[in-house]
């Protein structure tokens, strides 16, 4: 709290300094047919001032300094125009489209664009993707279905809409992966806020750090960082969509932004709904109908007891594009969630019928960012959440059903009961957990030349969690646990360029903190008195790391990075969570990873209207105190319900290579193929093994065909296919050389394939789209072998009003 209220102190002296504006020039630059020339360079001259088009060919130059410029479009194979505009206080927001004629002398002639913001990122030395959210704006298709065909990247998920999901990135997943939104993790936000719930319009990019994660993110993630960064602009515009589909599913978004040109005044929001019946097929060992004679018939059932709902929003409101803030904005995140339970931790043959989950979470942000803010190269970047979570497990239905979703019936004829009178064996419950959850991230770079550049970051985060229950008596909620975990990492990091900028070096260090407090009252020995039973830790860890790239030729680059990573217990791994069937471990330690990249890209090459780019990724692991569950069958099977984290003994070792093609012709016709290989072993029972529950070969590909003027001139069909293939895998370690029996704990070989279709209007304002996922309806299993959705058909309308 004190750092963040230090924020708004600072930023409310600055706001001292007045409201001056400065200019913003935006337009398209397109061919002499009207076809827009993505990665088109468009520059100030005179300035270091310019960025490349998008894929719409769309530019925007921010923070304009007034007086008059000369704007020059350029892009290899086409000529160069350029026209003069003056920035003042009246004309500030000017609008600027260029059309470029093709030189024909060079049309056979092999020849590379400048650098994307997406491959400038993928070419400073981490191991990282850039992956640009456009389609999935056209499709009715999630973020994390985006994420899953990125290279490296297995999205692991325990059912349908809404259940548990976990981010593998070469085989490390779960809290070995931090996930963003802007630098704050999402984790702060509650489950109710997740990736999906952001509307993908509202994405610039997706960035995906694999092994090492640089400083600026304070990460303390041993397998790499997915980090969700938002627009960070103004531009007027309204966005609404809709989505329905098989299961009953349906998700709607809505978001926009308005800014007043001469104040810089800015108010930006969003609000999203999600609803799934999850009702999908299933099948399998544990699928039975259980006769009155105890009888036990395999059957293909529907999910009964598996609908989820989630609602929320945000409001934004401060100044953007002033002279004392590129951004300043306050604001609220609010978001409620419903989420009935099926099974626990595994699908067993007694499924729930009864037991849900309710979510709710208010937060207050801040966002700060100053360039130049004192002397030029000095840059400010501060944000910050602080709010209320809370979340109730409601599980006081003692009735017993069969997965034919009909109540089981006994020898009697009578229906049955649990004697414990609720769906889990734990007893009825009407458990609550607060959380109280702050975090602030802080930004401080300066750029002492264009060659060097010194960054110094921080991040704080807090949870103060009371767990209490109304099914339980008085006397007990008034001595009810409470639980403290708060995070400090800090990191220096240095950045050098040199050699004609084809060296990049970033090097950096961290410095961890983590404080746990739990509080267990407990009766003393002879019951006459209620003693507090306190557990107190306090450690700290340092870590460090490097990422380096040099470019050979401008289409031969090579990329290393290594870093010594920490990664401290989450909250839930430390004291449970009775929602998520996770007991506490109090005593759980950091694990530790030393994490080794070696690769390189080669391109983008274009030969015509051929572009061609080959880039690949050789990785190692070495992970100490690795956290995770038992490490072997009867530990998992000790309780069906419930699961525990903990530090396993061995030491895993992780050796893989990852690859990806991608190919464009004429900028219509795209095609991407991606595969991962990799081993992750550890010694059980004295064996060497593989270690379980993780998938070692994957490959995706994906084809886009964009047909325009088909139906409508200025419109365009956009075509998508996509193939995703998973190598069998085992969800526990052997038994030694006998493998007798361990069937049942193989995820088979998988192959799903996935279809869509979007029609853009001429206008460019409304599109509507159609897709089809596991097209083949094949079954499809993941996370302990818990079964995906099959078939399903999703329609989706998407509207957009930009400049109004």
């Amino acid at each position: 709290m004190k750092n963040l209220f230090t924020a708004f102190f600072f930023l409310a002296i600055l706001s001292i300094h007045g409201q001056e504006t400065l200019g913003v020039i935006s337009g398209v630059v397109s061919d002499a047919s009207g076809k827009p020339l993505p990665f088109t360079s468009v520059l100030l001259e005179g300035l270091k001032l310019g960025v490349l088009t998008d894929d719409n060919g769309a530019y925007s130059l921010d923070k304009v300094p007034f007086g008059t410029h000369k704007i020059v479009a350029s892009f290899i194979g086409y000529g160069t125009r350029s026209k003069t505009v003056e920035v003042n206080k009246n004309t500030n927001n000017i609008k600027l489209s260029f059309t470029l004629e093709e030189n024909v002398e060079n049309l056979n002639e092999v020849t590379v664009n400048g650098k994307s913001k997406e491959t400038e990122l993928e070419t400073q030395g981490f191991a990282v993707n850039a992956i640009n959210t456009q389609e999935a704006s056209l499709r009715s298709i999630q973020t994390n279905d985006l994420l899953n065909t990125t290279v490296g990247v297995k999205i692991r998920q325990n059912g349908g809409l809404g259940s548990n999901v976990q981010y593998s990135l070469n085989g490390l997943s779960g809290r070995s992966v931090s996930i963003f939104i802007d630098g704050i993790l999402i984790s702060i936000y509650g489950s109710s806020f997740s990736l999906n719930s952001i509307p993908p319009s509202m994405i610039k990019n997706i960035e995906v750090y694999k092994g090492v994660v640089p400083g600026h993110l304070s990460s303390d993630a041993i397998g790499g960082a997915i980090n969700i960064v938002l627009h960070k602009g103004a531009k007027n515009n309204l966005n609404a969509s809709v989505s329905y589909g098989s299961f009953n599913t349906l998700q709607t978004n809505l978001n926009g932004a308005y800014r007043f040109d001469k104040s810089g005044f800015t108010v930006k929001a969003s609000a999203f709904h999600n609803y799934s019946d999850n009702d999908y097929k299933i099948s399998g060992r544990t699928i039975v109908d259980i006769a009155p004679n105890g009888v036990e018939t395999p059957i293909v059932a529907r999910r009964f007891h598996d609908a989820y709902r989630s609602t929320g929003g945000m409001v934004q409101i401060g100044y953007t594009n002033v002279s004392w803030a590129d951004q300043f904005l306050i604001g609220v995140t609010a978001s409620d969630e419903y989420n009935e339970v099926q099974h626990g931790t595994f699908v067993t043959k007694l499924p729930y019928k009864g037991r849900f989950l309710e979510s709710d979470a208010i937060l207050g942000n801040l966002t700060y960012q100053k360039r130049d803010i004192f002397v030029k190269g000095l840059d400010l970047n501060i944000t910050g959440v602080y709010g209320k979570r809370n979340r109730i497990i409601n599980d006081t239905v003692p009735e017993a059903y069969s997965w034919t979703g009909e109540r089981r019936v006994g020898f009697d004829g009578e229906y049955l009961d649990y004697i414990w009178d609720s769906q889990n064996e734990n007893g009825p419950t009407l458990a609550k957990i607060v959380r109280n959850v702050s975090s602030v991230r802080s930004g401080l770079s300066y750029a002492i030349n264009d060659n060097h550049k010194v960054l110094l970051n921080h991040v704080y985060s807090g949870v103060d969690r009371e767990d209490s229950d109304a099914m339980i008596s008085l006397l007990e909620n008034t001595f009810q646990q409470t639980s403290d975990l708060y995070k400090h990492i800090t990191s220096l990091s240095y950045e050098v360029n040199a050699f004609d900028e084809k060296l990049n070096l970033n090097a950096f260090g961290k410095y961890y903190q983590q404080k746990v407090k739990n509080t267990q009252p407990e009766f003393n020995e002879d019951n006459t008195e209620v003693v507090d039973e306190v557990y107190d830790s306090n450690v700290d860890y340092t870590g460090y790391g490097f990422a380096a790239s040099y470019i050979i030729i401008p289409t031969v680059t090579i990329l290393t990075s290594a870093e010594k990573a920490i990664r401290l217990p989450s909250e839930n791994e430390v004291f449970g969570d009775a929602g998520d069937n996770l007991l506490p471990n109090l005593t759980i330690k950091p694990e530790t990873s030393n994490n080794l990249n070696l690769g390189f890209r080669l391109g983008k090459f274009n030969i015509n209207k051929h572009g061609l780019t080959l880039a690949a990724n050789f990785f190692s692991r070495n992970i100490e105190n690795r956290i995770g569950l038992p490490t072997n069958a009867d530990a998992l099977r000790d309780s069906d319900e419930f699961v525990q984290y903990t530090n396993l003994e061995n030491t895993a070792e992780s050796k893989g290579i990852e690859a990806e093609f991608n190919y464009t012709y004429n900028n219509n016709l795209g095609f991407n193929f991606n595969i991962t290989h990799m081993s992750l072993t550890t010694v059980n029972s004295g064996i060497k093994t593989d270690v379980p529950n993780v998938p070692l070969s994957t490959m995706n590909a994906g084809l886009r065909y964009t047909i325009k003027d088909l139906i409508q001139s200025k419109s365009v069909i956009n075509l998508f296919y996509n193939a995703y293939y998973t190598d069998e895998f085992a969800f526990k370690f052997a038994a030694g050389t006998n493998t007798t029996g361990e069937d049942e704990f193989l995820i088979p070989q998988q192959f799903a394939h996935d279809f869509g279709l979007s029609y853009t209007f001429p206008k460019k304002d409304f599109v509507l789209s159609l897709d089809v996922k596991n097209i083949f309806d094949q079954d499809i299993y993941d996370n302990l072998s818990v079964q995906k959705p099959g078939r399903g058909f999703y329609f989706k309308l998407n509207y957009t009003i930009n400049n109004f």
